[in-house]
């Protein structure tokens, strides 16, 4: 079967679709899906790049998001059939360790599809049935794919790790991304003012567009915070959103009000970011940290997409041949929203 996957770690030239490898078989509690289309995120260039201490099988497919349609069911499988539309949660638990605990968030063996494990952008794939949800025929396969990692990633965030209230502020530094988009949607969705500082006057209007309520080009600010200052009165916001790290965190101390929350999925520039602790505690600062969600928060924020209520922004959409060129197209932030693989 037809693949995207790489054979060593390196640059965007180890990415090559392949047509050799095996149809894989579904076991019991298993199913069979017939890709139809997979979804990139940032994780894809940081595991295609490798870390120490990263140890995974070679070929390795990439990517986390994806969906498609039922091809076989393995025995016991009851919650989806043969011919069913599904979208895809990338997040793994391991079966044993939820029948010992009873609780996801008390299994520490957690595993992203397209990082621990192979991805989706195959033409078939096999997963535990309980990682896919059926979509409506109202919803592409481009629109499911594009949703998964960033909307649960974005709501369990900002509502659960958050405690996002109706009424408040937020900022969202940076417009393009994938997490921000979704952010920018859930915060309004919630009954939020949004903010968002966006890199050029084009990306802003997009941000508009989705629903953002006040935008910041910083290509025209010297600085974005001394910007947002002046809106809020020098009161700032309620809560931050920062996925960027580095080259931001501490402009997000300033433009945050006195005991806000900032939040960090995120970091895009750098994950070694300097703060003035003075900011910190005079202020009364929480700075929380937040990765992924639950199968709950999955179902969740992935029904409010079927019932038109969030809308994911599909950016470009390549052939799965062209697996290269769409690695390279979100390395240099040349899209706003996601970037789909068609399969």
């Amino acid at each position: 079967m037809r693949a995207a996957v790489f054979y060593e770690h390196g640059g965007l030239e180890v990415i090559q679709c392949v047509d050799d490898l095996p149809v894989p078989e579904p076991g019991a509690g298993e199913v069979r899906v017939r890709m139809q289309a997979a979804a990139l995120n940032r994780l894809d260039l940081w595991v295609r790049a490798g870390w120490k201490g990263l140890n995974i099988a070679l070929p390795h497919v990439i990517g986390s998001d994806g969906a498609g349609i039922v091809d076989a069911v393995g025995a016991g499988v009851t919650n989806v059939a043969a011919g069913d539309r599904v979208a895809i949660n990338p997040t793994l638990i391991d079966q044993d360790c939820l029948n010992l605990r009873g609780s996801e968030s008390d299994c520490l063996d957690i595993q992203i599809i397209g990082e621990h494990a192979p991805g989706v952008a195959a033409e078939y794939v096999v997963l535990p049935a309980r990682n896919l949800h059926k979509m409506p025929d109202s919803v592409t396969f481009e629109e499911a794919a594009a949703a998964g990692l960033v909307f649960v990633t974005a709501w369990n965030s900002l509502m659960n790790r958050g405690g996002l209230r109706t009424g408040e502020s937020v900022l969202i530094v940076g417009a393009g991304g994938g997490v921000n988009s979704a952010s920018i949607q859930i915060a309004k969705l919630a009954g939020c003012t949004v903010y968002v500082v966006g890199s050029s006057a084009e990306r802003c209007a997009q941000a508009e567009q989705l629903g953002a309520d006040v935008t910041i080009d910083r290509s025209t600010e010297e600085s974005w915070s001394k910007a947002l200052a002046k809106l809020t009165n020098r009161v700032g916001v309620d809560v931050v959103v920062d996925n960027v790290g580095q080259a931001t965190l501490m402009d997000s101390m300033k433009a945050v009000k006195r005991g806000g929350r900032i939040l960090i999925v995120g970091n895009t520039s750098g994950y070694n970011a300097q703060i003035d602790t003075r900011y910190l505690f005079a202020k009364q600062i929480s700075l929380i940290g937040s990765s992924m969600g639950t199968t709950a928060d999955y179902v969740k924020v992935m029904n409010l997409v079927f019932a038109g209520k969030l809308k994911p922004v599909v950016g470009k959409v390549f052939p799965l041949s062209d697996a290269r060129q769409a690695e390279e197209t979100l390395e240099k932030f040349d899209v706003f929203g996601k970037v789909v693989l068609a399969i």
